[in-house]
């Protein structure tokens, strides 16, 4: 890697979010209790559905994997923030940056495909519920789930060679609370023009394409959902839906806000106020939106608590 001494030597200094101190006290405690909500949320929901033989479909099997990627997102950044939060220098290692950067970068584009096979299914099982079973195997859904590791890591890794490929040989402060893309170009005194056009184009067709594959299937869930007669069908059809599009909505919103805008509009510190939503706050909200509201999985629980403390 075409990195000068003074980064591999020294690594990097993220400016965190805020610098002051009583401030990164109260953060400290926030960020601690969401990420200890959404370990403890991810595992239990992955753990559930592994033991409750009626959380044994395709729905609940993405459901599994959505928990798992959120748990790697979110633990990709989460940990090494909230250590960065009690010291007075930031200081992250070359070795490690890169890390941080192909881990988050892999489970990114996981979780934008994972969102998009989820609308999918959604759309199978409503649009043709008939031929549901057939349509979607076990063995597709291993398959698809498969292909999305090996993708998202492809272009993480990637991603990552190409950024640490360029020269730092200048400033070796991240304006950022974690190790990304956007801030390191910003300090690399190479040309960055392949690497910035590369990111855009990867970022943009993964964004894209998984978005147009959610916006397809909803069109036809939708139409399919004002054919159903009963008011209580359709309701219950609808309530699905929202909580889906909610957390799709926040998800490519924030992602399209940091890497789709101009150049010339760009603010790092506006991103790491984005950041922290699809980081640190979405892996929380995920396991609430898609399964605490969700009656089979409530039903589940309660069976699995009974077995355990009733007699």
């Amino acid at each position: 890697m075409a990195t000068s001494n003074h980064s591999t030597q020294s690594g990097f200094i993220l400016l965190g979010l805020t610098d002051n101190p009583e401030l990164q006290v109260i953060l400290f405690g926030v960020f601690l209790v969401i990420y200890l909500v959404s370990v403890t949320s991810n595992l239990g929901l992955i753990a559930l559905i592994q033991i409750s033989p009626q959380l044994h479909t395709p729905m609940y099997f993405f459901l599994s994997h959505l928990a798992f990627t959120d748990f790697c997102f979110t633990s990709a950044v989460t940990p090494n923030t909230l250590v960065n939060f009690l010291r007075v220098v930031k200081r992250i290692t070359f070795f490690a940056c890169a890390v941080q950067v192909c881990c988050f970068i892999t489970f990114a584009v996981c979780e934008l495909y994972l969102l998009s096979i989820m609308a999918y299914d959604r759309y199978v099982a409503i649009c043709n519920p008939l031929l549901y079973v057939i349509l979607m195997p076990r063995k597709l859904c291993v398959q698809m789930i498969t292909g999305m590791y090996i993708y998202g890591f492809a272009v993480g890794l990637g991603q990552t060679v190409a950024t640490f490929r360029l020269s730092f040989c200048g400033s070796n402060v991240v304006n950022h609370f974690y190790c990304d893309d956007v801030p390191l170009i910003a300090l690399a005194c190479s040309d960055t023009h392949f690497k910035e056009l590369m990111l855009f184009i990867i970022a943009g067709f993964n964004t894209l394409f998984s978005l147009v594959v959610v916006v397809i299937s909803y069109a036809f869930i939708l139409a399919a959902i004002l054919r159903i007669h009963s008011a209580e069908g359709r309701q219950k059809a609808f309530s699905t839906c929202a909580s889906h599009l909610t957390s799709i909505s926040i998800f490519y919103g924030t992602i399209i806000f940091m890497y789709l805008q101009p150049k010339s509009s760009h603010s790092l510190n506006t991103d790491k106020i984005s950041s922290v939503f699809y980081v640190v706050v979405i892996p929380m909200f995920n396991p609430l939106i898609y399964s605490l509201r969700n009656q089979e999985v409530k039903s589940a629980l309660k069976k699995v608590i009974q077995k355990l403390y009733l007699p």
